[in-house]
């Protein structure tokens, strides 16, 4: 079922999120809720508290673009990117590679608002799946961008908190205008 996506200026979005415990029959409903969502709003991540639940899971979908990565590997053998989408993990631990690129993002709370953001080229993540095993995937490209994004997102941290200096003073008025739509939309309520 779809869900509402929370938007900018919700305090959910800003929590550090508990890590999952048990994966019970209501985390696998948000999982397939959280895909439905996703794919709805033609996103490749999202995170659960982007749908208002504070707790460490997410998804990635990016198989709509097969060469968006040189490289994918799960428990360190070669994958073939189709083969793990949808990516659904928990309680993920991220191991940030050297080499860095800019690359533009968006983000689903943050509506028709893009900007240019510095992260690590290539990552390595840990993290448990829905059966309770623990992997690590390795990867580059538009699939280490999403793990990032999202996984920031379990910290209660958005892609507009790593702008650059000069790139936030623009994104704020920005901002302040998208959310003045919202208002008037009623997406969101007026303070």
């Amino acid at each position: 079922m779809i869900q509402p996506i929370v938007l900018y200026g919700d305090p959910v979005l800003r929590v550090k999120c508990k890590p999952v415990t048990t994966v019970t029959d209501d985390v696998h409903k948000l999982v397939r809720d959280m895909l439905d969502t996703m794919h709805e709003a033609k996103g490749v991540g999202l995170a659960a508290p982007q749908v208002g639940v504070p707790i460490q899971l997410a998804v990635i979908d990016v198989s709509h673009d097969l060469e968006c990565v040189s490289y994918v590997r799960v428990d360190g053998a070669d994958v073939i990117l189709t083969d793990i989408m949808p990516l659904i993990f928990l309680n993920p631990k991220l191991e940030p590679g050297k080499d860095k690129e800019i690359g533009e993002e968006g983000c689903l709370s943050i509506p028709d608002y893009r900007d240019k953001v510095k992260r690590s080229a290539g990552v390595k993540v840990t993290y448990e799946t829905l059966d309770g095993k623990t992997q690590t995937i390795e990867a580059d490209g538009l699939l280490a961008r999403a793990l990032q994004h999202e996984i920031d997102h379990l910290h209660g941290i958005l892609f507009i908190d790593r702008l650059s200096a000069v790139a936030k003073v623009g994104m704020k008025r920005k901002i302040k205008r998208l959310m003045e739509e919202w208002e008037e939309d009623g997406l969101i309520k007026k303070k």
